[in-house]
């Protein structure tokens, strides 16, 4: 369910947003993603409990909804996605452009969109269930992960945030070019100090999509006899939540995308040919996984 995730423009925010994203997951090793994956529907039904402390009859339907939604995303999503890898891989051994890396960053996009549009189904179904305590008990758990979010990235130095995103951006990309050395250490160095990225700003908007959850769920909690109203109010929500309606916030995401794609380029084309095969190789097994795990059946 992509809107109950704090912000879920934090995945482009910075360059190690954009890995993580065409890559998939953000896993170390093949086998953790397959296993990751195939419980898919558990992981998060655990997950959105623990949001909204489900009833047994509410959990029978999240399941459900789950497992329907999982279904599609394994037979249309994950085809996409490992065509995506493909094209990345592609582009590798080579030097690349900022250009070449947001096109398909903006595809990436295009399946949180499609995601978003499927989750619809099951969230509007659960919607007009939910009672009181747990929208407050919803309100309870964003504050507490607001808490540590603030501890991480608002409470601190300016340079304590920018060791933790260096260090971030670091673990993130080594993941996929092995073990940086300096020149690429340099670019994302440089990046950091020269971005746009405003924490109080992302804050805020997570504020924003707390509040519009809890608004729009309250109003439509007790209207299960208007299904296709209440769906549309959810898709509604969704949309907010994936495109803010705050233009200047909305503008400052845009920007950060193209900041992280140049970013990304220029780290690239400053690695050798070793880091370059070591990313090609780290693609392939992504993108093999991906139409191994499109081919399987629940």
């Amino acid at each position: 369910m992509l809107i109950f995730m704090p912000t879920s423009a934090r995945l482009w925010t910075t360059l190690s947003r954009i890995i993580s994203a065409l890559l998939l997951i953000l896993l170390t090793s093949c086998s953790a993603i397959k296993l990751g994956y195939n419980s898919a529907p558990s992981i998060t039904y655990w997950w959105l409990d623990g949001y909204l402390d489900l009833n047994d009859v509410q959990s029978l339907q999240v399941r459900d909804g789950l497992t329907t939604l999982h279904t599609w995303h394994r037979s249309q999503a994950l085809p996409a996605y490992a065509e995506s890898l493909l094209k990345i891989q592609r582009l590798a051994p080579g030097k690349v452009s900022p250009e070449q890396l947001c096109a398909v960053a903006t595809e990436v996009r295009g399946f949180m969109q499609q995601m978003g549009t499927r989750a619809a189904e099951p969230l509007s179904a659960l919607t007009p269930t939910l009672r009181p305590d747990q929208l407050k008990y919803l309100a309870q758990q964003f504050e507490k992960k607001n808490k540590k979010w603030r501890t991480q990235w608002i409470d601190v130095t300016p340079e304590e945030l920018s060791a933790y995103r260096f260090q971030l951006a670091v673990d993130r990309t080594e993941n996929l070019y092995g073990r940086l050395q300096e020149p690429q250490r340099a670019v994302l160095r440089q990046s950091i100090a020269s971005s746009s990225f405003d924490a109080t700003a992302t804050y805020r908007e997570a504020l924003r999509r707390q509040q519009d959850i809890l608004r729009t769920l309250a109003e439509h909690s007790n209207k299960a006899d208007r299904p296709a109203h209440v769906k549309a109010e959810v898709q509604a929500l969704i949309e907010r939540s994936l495109n803010s309606p705050d233009v200047t916030y909305r503008n400052q995401q845009e920007k950060l995308i193209t900041e992280g794609c140049t970013t990304l380029a220029a780290l690239h084309n400053s690695t050798s040919a070793s880091q370059r095969l070591k990313a090609v190789e780290v693609l392939k097994n992504y993108e093999a996984d991906a139409r191994i795990l499109a081919a399987q059946r629940s």
